[in-house]
């Protein structure tokens, strides 16, 4: 099945660009240390996946382009184009002459509505290149203007237009030190109106990206792209094809009905988090071997206690015992609760690694059976030159301290109304937020009383 991608705002388009270009060179590479079959059939897969084929035999990707400013659009198409191994397709962007000066309610009110039926149309064209849809990823950030307000409209049209096709939004959460003095606003309109409309919300925290960059990858000046190569390769990891079920079963035809089958049971729960292991840079891997045990061990740590990366993980944290009915309150400080989670293992020996200590009833809320609280994707098929790899993807409590923080900044300038006229004169009135604040406030109190 076909994954249709809608990329909004720079952040999206940027994302987006670099995510193509790290699946590309994935299947273009020779290490994927498994049978030729294997690897035609994980081939296929990603190209039916992600790209549709041309005449000339260059994959195209089956993108829709969304900003409001030329600017990035233009130096994207022609990046991709360059490269020689893949490209957008020339037709598929909408793009206007100015922006959406980082105000939410400029893309929301604005925007979205005045270009509406140019941007559907875009998205229609490609959903109808799909021989089975499978759904929609959404990229974008949630500080700004035309990703975070735009990509709320959109996603409701979407919503609205294939109301059976399942929709994921990628979403950047800002740094913490701000990058813009609304982006509180911008995120808790975006978040909450996600919330209405999206099956889930896969979250990227840049400050955490940027750690990775400087701590793992050992750069010293980190660009954007570099932040962005890192979300791009935490993404492959999770979409590329993998065995949803036994070796032998093919691989998993709807990624995105698996992952929302495996880790989203309840809609008041669709925050989504990544962790990948292992991560350094491309030159210090032909001196690095891993164990199974070893990374398994310490993606399970850094789910309880909440780690980012697997540096500087706090393996103090343990688990409650089990049988104890702790009210949530009293839990083990820090300690991480889980509604699900999915871990998905790439390289060589996959069949054989034992996953048992993420089945331990005590990770997870006390509603759900844990078998059908854990899932394991494995293949053996290599990805992106790392001969063994996991990911784990969890809707867990891991957001729960950055969202407080947000909401709780947003909600001081609320009260001081500061800056509210830049939302108002777009129609976006005082009730609008209380109602935005009031989902959020009731997210906030679903995930802390797991």
């Amino acid at each position: 099945m076909s994954i249709v991608t809608v990329q909004l705002g720079q952040c999206g388009n940027q994302i987006g660009h670099e995510v193509f270009s790290a699946l590309c060179s994935d299947i273009r590479g020779t290490h994927g240390l498994c049978s030729k079959k294997e690897n035609e059939s994980y081939h296929d897969s990603c190209k039916e996946r992600f790209f549709c084929e041309e005449e000339s035999g260059v994959p195209v990707a089956r993108a829709v382009l969304v900003d409001m400013e030329p600017k990035v659009i233009s130096q994207t198409l022609s990046t991709a184009a360059r490269s020689g191994h893949w490209k957008y397709n020339r037709h598929s962007h909408f793009c206007q002459k100015q922006g959406s000066g980082n105000n939410w309610a400029s893309g929301y009110s604005v925007h979205g509505p005045r270009h509406k039926e140019a941007i559907m149309n875009l998205v229609q064209k490609e959903a109808e290149k799909c021989d089975r849809l499978g759904g929609f990823f959404t990229m974008m950030s949630m500080a700004g203007g035309t990703g975070s307000g735009l990509g709320a409209f959109v996603t409701q049209c979407l919503r609205d237009a294939f109301p059976t096709s399942f929709i994921l939004n990628h979403v950047i959460w800002p740094y913490g030190t701000g990058e813009v003095i609304v982006q509180n606003y911008n995120s808790v309109l975006t978040l909450s109106h996600l919330y209405q409309s999206s099956d889930a919300l896969l979250v990227h925290e840049n400050d955490v990206i940027h750690k990775i960059c400087a701590q793992l990858m050992n750069i010293k000046q980190i660009s954007f792209r570099d932040v962005n190569q890192v979300i791009a390769h935490q993404l492959g990891s999770v979409f590329q094809p993998t065995h949803t079920a036994g070796e032998g079963s093919g691989y998993s035809r709807n990624p995105l009905g698996d992952l929302m089958e495996t880790l989203v049971p309840h809609p008041e729960f669709k925050l989504l988090g990544l962790r990948n292991i292992p991560q350094m840079p491309e030159n210090s891997l032909p001196y690095s071997t891993f164990s199974w045990p070893g990374l398994i061990k310490h993606l399970r740590q850094m789910l309880i206690a909440n780690a980012k990366m697997e540096e500087g993980i706090d393996w103090q944290v343990r688990p409650p015992p089990p049988g104890s009915s702790i009210p949530s309150t009293n839990k083990p400080l820090h300690f991480n609760t889980s509604i699900a989670n999915l871990v998905i293992l790439r390289g060589k020996d996959v069949h054989g690694v034992d996953l048992g200590s993420f089945q331990d009833p005590s990770l997870y809320t006390s509603w759900l059976n844990p078998q059908d609280a854990f899932s394991a994707w494995k293949t053996p098929r290599a990805f992106n030159k790392y001969e063994k790899s996991a990911s784990l993807v969890s809707n867990s409590q891991f957001l729960l301290k950055p969202l407080d923080s947000i909401v709780g900044k947003a909600w001081n300038m609320f009260a001081s109304k500061a800056y509210l006229h830049q939302y108002t004169k777009f129609g976006i009135q005082e009730e609008d937020f209380l109602d935005c604040f009031t989902t959020l406030e009731q997210v906030i109190s679903s995930y802390t009383n797991l």
